[in-house]
């Protein structure tokens, strides 16, 4: 390949080197920081070879190259520019100052929860194999597989263990996250985590009881009674208390002699942060978060099949946005509160949607004419049914329409089917085929049905719709 030519080709194609503020690259796309998108011509960047697909997400115009392809055509595309030495992080910063208030908003919730997604996903998904060891009807009439073979009873209480670990200590995942998104000590956002969910603390889970029952422990200092309840499988308390660690850190930083910054500057930042979380910050923020998860309980329970079926054909264009982002948060509350909500109903509609846009991009693998849109579709549909939708999204169904469309039915449909059966994950996982595991045992067999009504209404829409508005 002639990368210069390429990085020459993309260069003229995005507006010239004064429209380009900022550029970097990772394992397979050019990101790039425009100062004008809409000088941008989609129709010459189509017609370069190199080019699989582009998108505009959180301020960043991404072209998708390919990998190590990519990585010769940002050399040539710097030295054009004369824009080097940028990571990704710094293009990210460039892109967020074009945010509005709202995509900030998502993107911070974005930049703490995104991190963290492997010890969740690892911990859903081993709830997810537990699930198997001790589900009745899974294997045997009305028995789970660990009455039917005892001896496996341990292996079983062992991988629980695991799972439950990280949705225990959740608090100490999120404040270490949050408060380095903040610009505060990490660690001691992990303190003020541990501190929330300390054992000698009632546990959070059994609050509601307690509140029942008028025996909630207090700590009594000058006659004010403070709850001594934890916070284990909480959300929005350890946000807020995160946001006000790194907030007094910072102030207690600039004001505090040098000489004193190391010994004073935590000890007041832990003291005070704790203070304000169980007098106000905690007890304010949980009622916050059972009322956000009774509500979209509420939602499921009283829209059903409608409800759904209406999210699943606004995902997809919610994605477009970035907006869809902020459900990590939602659907972590959800999981964690899972003894009350049975699971998240999200994870299985957003399958359902990322498995339509793989069926569209497939479909448009048998319509298409072009060479390069039938290689694009091929490997980008498969890809999207693991829960990698990008590529087929950007590089196929929307450039073609009908195929995004049509997808967009395929969810509808599919998500209107699986919620009439309550279908709902126990786990976060690859939102597509692969996420059968994180699904609860009695839903799975109808998450299957639905993934596959998913891709039949789909490939048929898009065939249909490909009648319609032709092969372009």
């Amino acid at each position: 390949m002639d990368y210069k030519q390429i990085a020459n080709d993309v260069l003229k194609a995005v507006g010239g080197k004064d429209n380009v503020a900022a550029a970097a690259h990772c394992a397979t796309r050019l990101r790039l920081v425009l100062r004008d998108e809409s000088l941008v011509d989609e129709k010459k960047l189509e017609e370069i070879d190199a080019v699989k697909g582009t998108f505009a997400t959180e301020g960043q115009y991404q072209i998708i190259i390919g990998t190590g392809t990519v990585n010769e055509v940002h050399k040539e595309f710097a030295a054009m520019t004369g824009i080097s030495d940028m990571t990704k992080e710094d293009v990210k910063k460039a892109g967020t100052k074009k945010l509005n208030p709202v995509q900030q908003f998502v993107k911070m919730l974005s930049d703490i929860f995104i991190p963290i997604l492997p010890a969740i996903v690892a911990g859903g998904l081993l709830m997810g194999i537990y699930n198997i060891f001790s589900s009745p009807d899974l294997f045997f009439e009305k028995k789970s597989l660990i009455q039917v073979y005892p001896n496996l009873a341990d292996l079983a209480s062992m991988i629980n263990t695991f799972a439950n670990a990280a949705f225990v200590f959740l608090p100490i995942l999120i404040g270490f996250s949050a408060v380095k998104r903040f610009g505060g000590n990490p660690y001691l956002g992990a303190v003020m985590g541990m501190i929330m969910v300390h054992p000698d603390l009632l546990n959070g889970w059994g609050y509601g009881g307690a509140v029942t029952e008028g025996d909630i422990p207090v700590w009594n200092i000058l006659g004010l009674e403070i709850a001594k309840v934890g916070y284990q499988g909480t959300v929005l308390p350890v946000l807020a208390a995160s946001y006000v660690l790194a907030k007094l850190e910072n102030f207690f930083r600039k004001w505090i002699p040098a000489a004193l910054d190391n010994l004073l500057t935590p000890l007041l930042t832990v003291l005070v942060t704790g203070a304000l979380t169980f007098t106000i910050i905690g007890p304010v923020m949980r009622t916050g978060g059972m009322l956000l998860t009774d509500s979209l309980v509420w939602l499921y329970s009283t829209l059903g099949p409608i409800g759904a079926g209406l999210f699943g054909l606004v995902y997809a264009p919610i994605v477009i946005t970035g907006m869809h982002h902020s459900f990590i948060a939602v659907e972590t509350q959800l999981l964690a509160d899972i003894a009350k909500t049975g699971g998240s109903f999200l994870f299985p509609i957003v399958s359902m949607s990322n498995v339509a846009q793989g069926a569209a991009a497939l479909a448009v693998l048998f319509i298409t004419k072009n060479a390069k849109m039938k290689s694009l579709a091929s490997a980008s549909g498969l890809s999207a049914l693991l829960g990698i939708t990008e590529p087929a999204m950007f590089g196929v169904n929307l450039k073609l329409r009908y195929p995004f469309y049509a997808a967009l039915i395929g969810s509808a449909v599919s998500s209107a089917y699986i919620t009439i059966y309550l279908v709902k994950s126990v786990s976060l996982g690859p939102a597509g085929i692969p996420g059968i595991i994180a699904i609860s045992s009695g839903g799975i067999l109808h998450f299957i049905i639905g993934l596959m009504i998913s891709m039949a209404v789909t490939f048929i829409a898009t065939i249909l719709l490909s009648k319609r508005f032709g092969d372009k």
